[in-house]
C-alpha cells in the first residue's frame, strides 16, 4: 500500500531524540522534548529513553553527525526499542538512513502528529483533511516503503542491451501513480464539503447573528469552554487533539443578544504546515468570526509559549487582526503568584475554570461587551395593528418586557442595531407639559 506504514499498531516502545543546533536554544529543545513525550504516550507507546541532542551542524544523511548517529542507534539496540521517533522533520532520504542503519522505524514529530489526527478523526471532512495530509506527507516516502524489493530486480544487460526494470521499480511507480490519483480524488472531495460550508455559512448569514469561534493551543479546554456555555456534548477528553472538527453552538447573552460560538480544533507548536493547509477549511471559522476567544491553559509553565504559537498560527490564516477575548482556564490550578504574573503580562484577560465555573459570569459580561456596538436597547409603545414588529423583536433579538394594559404593546427589548430603524416611529417618549399649560383652579 502506498500509504504510510501504521507504525502506532506494532510499535511498543520508542527512543525520543531532540536535536539543537545552537546552544541558546537549549531550553525550548527541552520543552519541545517534553511535548514530544506527550504526543507519543496519546499514541499509546511506551518512552524507555527520551535523549537532548546537541550538534554542530545539520547533516545531511542523518541529521546530526555520524558519531552521535551511531551512538544512539546502539541506544536503541540495547533498549530494544522499536522504534527511534525524532521531534526534528527528517527529509525522506534521512528516514531511509536511519531505517537502514538502526534496523528500526524511524518517524519524526510529523508523521506523530498525522497518526494522532488519524486516530482522532469522526467525521467525513475530518478524515479527508487527515487524509490529504497524509497522502502529502508519504508520496516522497514511497522510495523508502518499498525497498525490501530493491532486490528483487532482474539482471542488467539482456538482448535489449539496456538495464531492465526492476519490479520494485515497477510496484513503485505504480504506487506513486495510485497515489496522486487518491490525492487528487481527496483534494476534489474537500472541495465539495468546502461548498456546503459557505453554503451553510451563507445560510448563517441571512440571520445576521454575531459569531465568535474558539481557538488556542491544544488541551486548553476550547471544547470544556463551548459545553459549559451552551451545554453542549461536545467530546471535551484531556488528551491532545481531541476535537478535529468545528461544532458550532447557539448562545444567549445575559442581554438576551444571541451569539453562535465555534470549537476549532487546536494548535502546537512547529504545526506541519500541510496540517494548517489541509485544515484551512475548518479553520476558516476562526477567519470569518466577528472575534475570537482565545484559551489558554493558564496552568501550564509554557502558557505564553502556547499563547504566542496560536497567535502566529492565527496570523498565518489571515485571522490576525480579528478582535480577541483572552479566556486564561483552569485559574482554580494556580497560586497566587502565578496569578499576578500572569495579570501583569495580560491585563485585559478574563480568569476562568471550566471545571469549578468561576470567572464564567465575567466572561459571559465581556462577551456583551464585545458586541455592544451591534445592539441597541429600546423602549416602545407599538400599536396592536403593527405586532408584525413585536414578532420581529422576538425573533432577531431579546423582549426584557412586554405590557398591553394600556391597549398598546408596550416592550422593552435589545435588537440588533440594523434593526434600529424599523423601529425608530414607536420609540417611546415621556410626555412633558407644555409651557402654556396652567393648572386647573375651581
Amino acid at each position: 500500500m502506498f500509504d504510510i506504514r501504521e507504525k502506532p499498531q506494532v510499535v511498543r516502545s520508542a527512543l525520543l531524540v531532540g536535536a539543537y543546533f545552537d546552544r541558546r536554544q537549549s531550553t525550548e529543545a527541552a520543552e519541545l522534548l517534553e511535548e514530544l513525550e506527550e504526543l507519543v504516550r496519546t499514541l499509546g507507546i511506551g518512552i524507555v529513553s527520551a535523549d537532548l541532542v546537541f550538534a554542530r551542524e545539520h547533516t545531511a544523511r542523518h541529521l546530526i553527525g555520524k558519531g552521535k548517529a551511531r551512538e544512539l542507534m546502539a541506544k536503541a539496540k540495547e533498549l530494544e526499542c522499536d522504534c527511534i521517533i525524532f521531534d526534528n522533520e527528517l527529509s525522506p532520504a534521512q528516514q531511509r538512513a536511519w531505517e537502514q542503519e538502526s534496523g528500526v522505524a524511524v518517524i519524526d514529530r510529523h508523521e506523530v502528529i498525522l497518526d494522532i489526527f488519524n486516530m482522532r478523526a469522526q467525521t467525513r471532512e475530518a478524515r479527508l483533511q487527515v487524509e490529504l495530509a497524509r497522502l502529502e506527507y508519504s508520496i516522497p516516502r514511497l522510495t523508502r516503503m518499498w525497498g525490501h524489493l530493491d532486490r528483487q530486480g532482474g539482471s542488467g544487460g539482456g538482448a535489449g542491451g539496456g538495464a531492465a526494470r526492476g519490479e520494485g521499480e515497477t510496484q513503485l511507480e505504480v504506487d506513486r501513480r495510485l497515489a496522486y490519483k487518491r490525492l487528487d480524488k481527496v483534494k476534489a472531495d474537500l472541495e465539495e464539503v468546502k461548498k456546503q460550508r459557505d453554503t451553510m455559512r451563507k445560510e448563517r448569514s441571512r440571520v445576521p447573528v454575531p459569531h465568535a469561534a474558539i481557538v488556542g493551543y491544544t488541551n486548553a479546554g476550547k471544547s470544556s469552554l463551548l459545553n459549559k456555555l451552551t451545554e453542549a456534548e461536545v467530546l471535551a477528553e484531556d488528551k491532545l487533539f481531541a476535537t478535529l472538527d468545528t461544532t458550532t453552538r447557539r448562545l444567549e447573552l445575559p442581554d438576551g443578544q444571541p451569539l453562535l460560538l465555534t470549537d476549532t480544533v487546536g494548535f502546537i507548536r512547529n504545526l506541519p504546515h500541510d496540517l494548517v493547509q489541509s485544515f484551512r477549511a475548518t479553520l476558516e471559522e476562526a477567519v470569518l468570526a466577528d472575534f475570537l476567544i482565545h484559551v489558554v491553559d493558564a496552568s501550564s509553565p509554557h502558557a505564553l509559549e502556547h499563547y504566542q504559537t496560536t497567535t502566529r498560527v492565527l496570523a498565518e490564516l489571515g485571522a490576525g487582526e480579528k478582535r480577541v477575548l483572552l479566556a486564561l482556564n483552569k485559574s482554580d490550578l494556580m497560586d497566587d503568584a502565578r496569578q499576578m504574573e500572569l495579570r501583569r503580562r495580560f491585563p485585559e484577560a478574563v480568569f476562568i475554570s471550566t471545571r469549578t465555573g468561576s470567572g464564567l459570569d465575567d466572561l459571559f459580561h465581556r462577551l456583551h461587551d464585545m458586541l455592544l456596538d451591534r445592539v441597541v436597547r429600546l423602549e416602545l409603545s407599538i400599536p396592536l395593528e403593527r405586532m408584525d414588529l413585536v414578532a420581529l423583536a422576538h425573533e432577531q433579538g431579546k423582549v426584557l418586557a412586554e405590557d398591553y394594559e394600556r391597549g398598546v404593546a408596550d416592550i422593552q427589548c435589545v435588537v440588533p442595531r440594523q434593526f434600529e430603524s424599523r423601529f425608530a416611529p414607536f420609540l417611546r417618549r415621556e410626555k412633558k407639559p407644555a409651557k402654556s399649560d396652567k393648572p386647573l383652579t375651581k
